[in-house]
């Protein structure tokens, strides 16, 4: 078997190398940013270790041979799920690695806004002292937690938001009411931007999310509320919301991903006091990179190995080349199991 590393920011791939060495699958490598950078580099291969490159229906189409495609990452945007499935691809990613990570990033944007931690960092190095300085503040523990989104990682923040908050406030239409956490009360969008006064996005990036924070939910925010997105840049309409800061609809703004990256610096974003800005970086510790890392590296090997990855996106009907020749479900009637 032989596997393209498509594109990787890592400083070295000895976690992924290794893998694949002791699985006894051959791996290139490559930096891809486009389709054809990836058709390009592809060939023979069977598998794709994808972190930011394009993998769709012109890839799937022009490399017939590939059969599966894993994203290191819990999003798998990057990957068009339709266009793998009408091709027979399967499609995996690392949705469990970095949880606690991005979670208590959020928070930590969530608490520094709330608090103008940055505010007086700004104001006692210009030579201000005074604890007035950064404006005034209400007590958290008489304010209410919104979470958008409540898989593993808003699940995971509104636990260990709730010690912070006097309330805990989420909408998610995909989780059944025994899902939700006893401390977590439901409530639709509408209310969930009018009535929190922190606002955490935790939701995938999809036809339905993408610019789900627009100015229909921005201007109905309290002015004295912060809003916070860990997720996926593209939630958020920027255009949408630099029109809420400058309407001061918002107190403060926490973006650890926006939908181009990195951005430029001409962006308005830039010039605002009110914004707090990470790298992408929510999901990052010397543990949860190494988690991710491997779990993706994994997925191809376990393909290989069993016809089945550990984290399945969505079953795909080509499994591994038996004998030189790709085998699927569909062509010989054969179950992965």
């Amino acid at each position: 078997m032989k596997v393209l590393f498509t594109d990787y920011k890592f400083k070295d791939i000895e976690i992924e190398a290794a893998l694949f060495r002791d699985a006894g699958i051959e791996l290139v490598t490559a930096q891809c940013k486009t389709e054809g950078d990836v058709i390009a580099a592809s060939e023979g291969c069977q598998g794709l270790l994808i972190q930011y490159a394009p993998a769709n229906a012109k890839v799937f189409a022009a490399r017939p041979e590939i059969a599966i495609a894993s994203r290191i990452g819990v999003g798998y945007d990057t990957i068009n799920i339709a266009d793998a499935s009408a091709a027979g691809v399967w499609v995996a990613n690392s949705p469990d690695y970095g949880v606690g990570e991005v979670a208590t990033h959020a928070l930590a944007m969530v608490l520094t806004l709330l608090r103008h931690i940055a505010f007086y960092d700004r104001d006692v190095k210009s030579g201000t002292w005074h604890y007035t300085s950064a404006g005034r503040m209400r007590r958290v523990s008489d304010m209410t937690l919104g979470i958008l989104g409540l898989g593993r990682i808003g699940k995971r923040m509104a636990h260990i938001g709730r010690n912070c908050f006097r309330r805990v406030i989420a909408c998610d239409p995909y989780i059944i009411d025994g899902d939700f956490p006893a401390y977590v009360e439901r409530v639709d969008l509408v209310h969930l931007f009018r009535d929190a006064d922190a606002i955490s996005l935790h939701v995938p990036l999809n036809d339905e999310t993408r610019g789900i924070v627009n100015s229909g939910v921005l201007n109905i925010m309290k002015p004295t509320s912060v809003l916070v997105n860990t997720a996926r840049g593209a939630v958020i309409n920027l255009d949408d919301l630099c029109l809420a800061l400058e309407a001061n609809r918002l107190d403060g703004v926490g973006l650890d991903v926006l939908p181009v990256e990195p951005p430029n610096r001409d962006h308005p974003l830039f010039r605002d006091p009110r914004v707090l800005l990470t790298p992408h970086a929510a999901f990052y510790s010397v543990e949860s990179e190494r988690e991710l890392r491997r779990k993706a590296a994994q997925n191809l090997i376990d393909w290989a190995n069993n016809k089945r990855p550990g984290y399945v996106v969505t079953e795909g009907s080509k499994w591994p080349i038996t004998n030189n020749k790709q085998i699927t479900g569909q062509a010989h009637g054969i179950s992965p199991d």
